[in-house]
């Protein structure tokens, strides 16, 4: 394809950011540029080797991969994702070590060079993970943020509540000061949140497609989604997973896959309750520079059915 998206998945893999990487690199329609890692589900050194090793198990450890924010930008993280993803990320499985090493450069600095080089509004930003880096970005380079096409991040929730708390989804949780200086900036933010991703289930015949037909990617993507599929089944008693990023990077993939309405978005920044919550004005569309594209409406069937697909194509 001669007009491929050229894509950067900014990420703190984790199961599903796992395989959102998969998913971006099975689709003819982006080109996969960057990776940048940042703290969230575990340690950041570990974030920076999951994603090495996920980029290896596809065949495409020439993406570089640039080391990124190590904590949020105020208050520390109170607790990671280990319980959810396994205490190094995957899912209890062990992922192959990548050939590759990490790119010298900082990743604020690495994405700015790479916008830079770029005509203005052709790169599509995917965080799928705290926002810190695209806040620092923003603080340190702002000529080069403004040179952003599309940021598509995943997190928040603009009337389904949270999913570490009772008002906060984990990637805004994880650096509320930092999300809120991203979703009230003039960058152009899609912002898909538990709205969208908790209707959408990948369930357990998906999930064995893929592993029968997706070749070795695909039966280590099954492996790894394992841990999530068991604590579904203990924690709420059902078959299936919300690969949440994966949604996230299809629209990243085909804009527009998801219905959007403009909304002006703030972030609980207190350390109280409310902390880390993405309260977006329900009452009227938004004509502000600063407002942010809020996924309200998805086809999950469809969605879900992309996912795999894209995972079975390993196998071809």
């Amino acid at each position: 394809m001669t007009d491929r998206i050229p894509l950067v998945i900014d990420t703190d893999p984790g199961i599903d950011d796992a395989l959102a990487i998969l998913l971006a690199l099975a689709s003819p329609e982006v080109d996969l540029q960057l990776v940048t890692t940042v703290h969230g589900n575990v340690e950041l050194a570990q974030t920076t080797e999951n994603a090495l090793r996920v980029l290896h198990l596809a065949g495409r450890s020439d993406v570089p991969v640039a080391v990124g924010a190590a904590g949020p930008l105020v208050h520390p993280l109170p607790e990671r994702a280990g319980h959810v993803h396994g205490a190094a990320g995957m899912g209890g499985v062990e992922l192959d070590p990548s050939p590759a090493a990490v790119d010298p450069r900082p990743a604020v600095v690495a994405l700015a060079e790479l916008l830079m080089a770029h005509d203005p509004g052709t790169v599509t930003v995917a965080p799928i993970g705290p926002l810190t880096n695209i806040a620092l970005l923003l603080a340190v380079f702002p000529e080069a943020a403004a040179r952003i096409g599309r940021v598509v991040w995943m997190g928040g929730s603009a009337a389904r509540g949270g999913n570490v708390t009772a008002a906060a989804e984990f990637n805004a949780w994880a650096d509320p000061e930092a999300a809120h200086a991203v979703l009230t900036s003039p960058l152009p933010v899609t912002m898909v949140g538990l709205d969208v991703t908790l209707p959408t289930v990948l369930t357990e015949p998906g999930i064995e497609r893929f592993r029968a037909n997706g070749g070795r990617v695909g039966s280590t993507a099954a492996a790894v989604l394992q841990q999530y599929v068991d604590a579904a089944r203990n924690s709420y008693g059902i078959s299936g997973v919300c690969v949440h990023d994966a949604l996230a990077l299809t629209e990243a993939v085909v804009p527009g896959t998801l219905g959007t309405t403009r909304r002006d978005v703030v972030v609980g920044t207190t350390l109280g309750a409310a902390r880390g919550q993405t309260l977006a004005d329900l009452r009227a569309v938004s004509a502000a520079d600063t407002a942010v594209e809020v996924a309200d409406t998805v086809d999950s069937e469809a969605a879900v059915e992309f996912l795999v697909g894209r995972l079975e194509s390993y196998g071809a």
